[in-house]
């Protein structure tokens, strides 16, 4: 019973990482809803990303004062600009060039980009030397492959739509939907392709981050405070109106709690956590789920169209990111061989074995 329990208890360490980053795209998935729903009701996405952030820095804050004061190392100067860039990488810059980009392009356009980050992650851990690539181990291939298979089934479900589905009954939620687009190509594909970028930096940024600064939930804290204090400086460069910061008892307030206590709070900290537990690459190629969960949902609840093309997308999706996480497996593996050579039994055998120990009665014989 207790090897039963035991096993049980190494299965769920072992993918504890996966389950977190599946429940946290399940979150985000929820955000996509009830932000669509704010924004509609018209809030500034600029002013909502800084409340958001606030919320989030005050809320983890009294939790990363006393939970972590005996391992929160000390705040220097340089460590301070670190984060602060860490936090314009991951805030205030990106996510305002991100949402900035939803006025002069599609929807479409927008998600097939926002999806290419877990491959640009990819590609800049390698040429950092911060992601293992050994093509000639079958793992190796499988991360390639994998990356590959994933960007190639996002890119799918944007750009091929193929039949669409019939609705099986009436839409249960009606949003109403602002669909104007002020159409600039250029600017937009800018905005859009520079987010992607200096969000895959922030994920290999905040990996080399925790390496100093091993304190998940002060981390998160900081990312959210000076992060919301940086867009606000932005906010108050391009929205001059008072009415645009005033929110009322309504869905402007929930989506602005939800998206700094939960996502901006708590799966911010998980993703920290699996950050350092797994790398920046295991964190990004999640990101995926969320679109083809908002596809499925909005489908079964809110009535939008379903085409097969996402269907076909979303397993191609799937399959990819099985490959990788299976290559990814390997980097575990070699990473316990590596400490059980290190450890002292190790050591203490190999030591016999060169004494000229050929056999297992001779090694027993010869321990005190």
């Amino acid at each position: 019973m207790e090897n039963q329990g035991s096993k049980e208890g190494s299965i769920y360490k072992r993918f504890k990482p996966h389950l977190l980053m599946v429940f946290s795209q399940m979150g985000y998935t929820f955000l996509y809803f009830i932000t669509e729903a704010s924004f509609n009701h018209g809030m500034n996405p600029h002013v909502y990303i800084t409340y958001r952030h606030v919320v989030s820095g005050l809320v983890m804050l009294p939790f990363a004062y006393f939970l972590e004061r005996k391992v929160r190392p000390k705040l220097t100067l340089a460590l301070f600009v670190e984060i602060f860039i860490l936090s314009l990488l991951g805030v205030g810059l990106t996510l305002n060039m991100y949402f900035a980009s939803l006025r002069y392009t599609s929807p479409t356009f927008l998600a097939s980009m926002f999806n290419t980050i877990a491959s640009l992650t990819f590609v800049i851990a390698v040429m950092l030397r911060m992601e293992v690539l050994d093509l000639r181990n079958p793992r190796g291939v499988a991360k390639v492959v994998g990356t590959l298979v994933s960007l190639g089934g996002v890119m799918t479900m944007t750009l091929y739509k193929g039949p669409i589905m019939k609705n099986l009954w009436d839409p249960l939620i009606h949003i109403r939907r602002n669909t104007t687009i002020h159409e600039n190509w250029l600017k937009g594909s800018i905005l859009t392709v520079a987010s992607c970028v200096t969000w895959s930096i922030r994920y290999i940024m905040q990996a080399l981050t925790l390496k100093r600064y091993p304190a998940q939930l002060s981390l998160t804290t900081w990312m959210g405070l000076i992060g919301g204090a940086q867009s606000a400086v932005f906010t108050v460069c391009v929205e001059h109106t008072r009415e645009a910061w005033t929110i009322g008892f309504n869905i402007d307030l929930w989506s602005t709690l939800y998206g700094g206590v939960v996502c901006s709070g708590l799966f911010i900290f998980l993703q920290l956590w699996c950050t350092e537990e797994k790398g920046p690459v295991f964190v990004t190629m999640f990101n995926p789920l969320s679109t083809i969960l908002v596809a499925v949902l909005a489908y079964f609840i809110i009535g939008e169209k379903l085409y097969t093309g996402s269907i076909i997308g979303g397993v191609i999706v799937i399959v990819g990111l099985y490959l990788l996480l299976w290559g990814k497996e390997g980097d575990q593996e070699a990473q316990v061989k590596s400490q059980d050579d290190s450890s002292p039994a190790h050591d203490v055998l190999k030591g016999h074995n060169s004494q000229g120990f050929t056999s297992a009665e001779e090694l027993l014989k010869a321990e005190p």
